[in-house]
């Protein structure tokens, strides 16, 4: 290292500030690290380093980086290390002495990788013979060294930087592409007929699987209908959807599901074009809103009147008639429901509000819509939903399905029962 006089001689901040603003060329040659730590720890006690203020503890370091060449991370290392010993030193790990001598060269970890790549990188034993073989029986010096190579060290030399970057070539996992349902959120534009579906599970107990509650929910009018599944394959999940999505007074045009392969597969598909459901949907990742609804839905309505308790599967056709006959009428005719406002903000943006005015049962909602004849299904008129609604109070309605539901958990097995 050769330091001028120029840099000796700087021993003020001011001269510090002059050398930094001056436009000559740094007179100093870094010959080896040692030297730069001697000039460091020398310039730290010359300036009176640890007493500065901030800025001119700044002003030191960029000056040292600019004679040094030293980065100012590295600068702060030797700076905390001077502070707490007194001393900079290099501490950098240096190699043994005495070092043992490496066997086999990285030119043999990338003909082992040579190897695994061809073969399909086999166990241990087999490795080890392929490459016996191939120096032994076909003659190729290249693999004399690891013709005796032990079946542990395979794996050792598998584990080495220098393999794991040579010849090997690793695919990544291809998502599976589904071309089921189209992702994106369903737009029904002011239309009934747009549902969105989710399953809830009713727990396990000691190893027994308890029922499956499908919820399915209108996004206009908040028509809901519930049925309960002994399990979620086809066999018998598809019977009580069907059922679910016949129930609804108006036609249904369009099915939302999140990614559950219970919903997201060909024989769905299949059952919603049999109904004739042109518009199949399905979430979006990280977009949770686009089943909000439904999940809103299943803590309020479904746990709130199932429970969280365990129900054994068995139960499914009594839970089913509770739900067919006493919750879901009760919940369409009788039960208000808030319906969302959008305003538009000061500064353009839409919010929602949820006003007093706009509190309604579904079907009063259903019957609000302009047009709301048309969406009905062939046979169902409005005059024999409304017999439907005024045949008992929503007092009375909210009564007899508590009354029922007491009665469902009393039938039921003593574990699932709730108080």
């Amino acid at each position: 290292m050769i330091v001028t006089l120029r840099t000796e001689r700087i021993r003020t901040l001011d001269e510090v500030r002059a050398f930094l603003e001056g436009s000559e060329p740094v007179d100093f040659t870094l010959n080896d690290r040692d030297s730069a730590y001697v000039f460091v720890r020398r310039s730290l006690e010359r300036l009176r380093y640890h007493g500065l203020g901030r800025p001119d503890k700044g002003l030191v370091k960029a000056y040292l980086a600019k004679v040094t060449g030293l980065s100012r991370a590295q600068l702060t290392r030797l700076i905390a290390q001077h502070k707490r010993t007194g001393h900079i030193r290099d501490r950098r790990r240096k190699p043994p002495a005495n070092a043992f001598q490496r066997r086999y060269t990285p030119r043999d970890v990338a003909l082992l990788a040579e190897v695994d790549a061809a073969y399909g990188r086999l166990s241990g034993p087999a490795t080890k013979e392929i490459l016996r073989r191939q120096y032994e029986v076909h003659g190729d010096g290249r693999f004399e060294r690891l013709a005796r190579i032990s079946n542990g060290h395979i794996y050792n030399l598998r584990a080495r930087r220098d393999y794991r970057l040579g010849a090997l070539s690793l695919d990544k996992t291809r998502p599976v592409q589904v071309s089921i349902g189209v992702r994106r959120r369903p737009d029904p534009q002011g239309r009934p007929g747009f549902v969105r579906v989710d399953t809830v599970h009713q727990g396990d107990l000691n190893g027994e699987k308890g029922l499956y509650a499908l919820n399915v929910v209108d996004q206009v009018t908040q028509f809901e209908h519930i049925g309960a599944a002994v399990r979620i394959t086809e066999h018998f999940l598809l019977p009580v959807l069907e059922d679910l999505l016949s129930a609804f007074p108006f036609r249904v045009d369009g099915f939302h599901a999140d990614n559950g392969s219970e919903y997201i597969n060909h024989r769905v598909a299949r059952m919603l074009e049999k109904l004739h459901i042109s518009e199949f949907t399905k979430s979006r990742p990280r977009r949770s809103n686009d089943n909000a609804l439904v999940e809103s839905k299943n803590g309020a309505i479904v746990r709130g009147w199932l429970g969280r308790a365990h129900i054994p599967a068995q139960c499914a056709p009594a839970v089913n008639g509770f739900l067919r006959d006493h919750l879901c009428p009760f919940l369409n005719f009788h039960r208000p429901c808030l319906f969302p406002s959008e305003v538009e903000g000061p500064r353009g943006r839409i919010k929602k509000r949820y006003r007093q005015q706009d509190v309604a049962t579904p079907y009063e909602k259903l019957k609000s819509l302009d047009g709301a004849e048309d969406f009905l299904r062939p046979g169902v008129t409005f005059e024999e939903l409304d017999r439907v609604a005024a045949a008992t109070s929503g007092l009375q309605a909210a009564k007899t399905v508590r009354e029922a539901r007491r009665d469902l958990f009393r039938s039921l097995d003593p574990v699932a029962s709730v108080a």
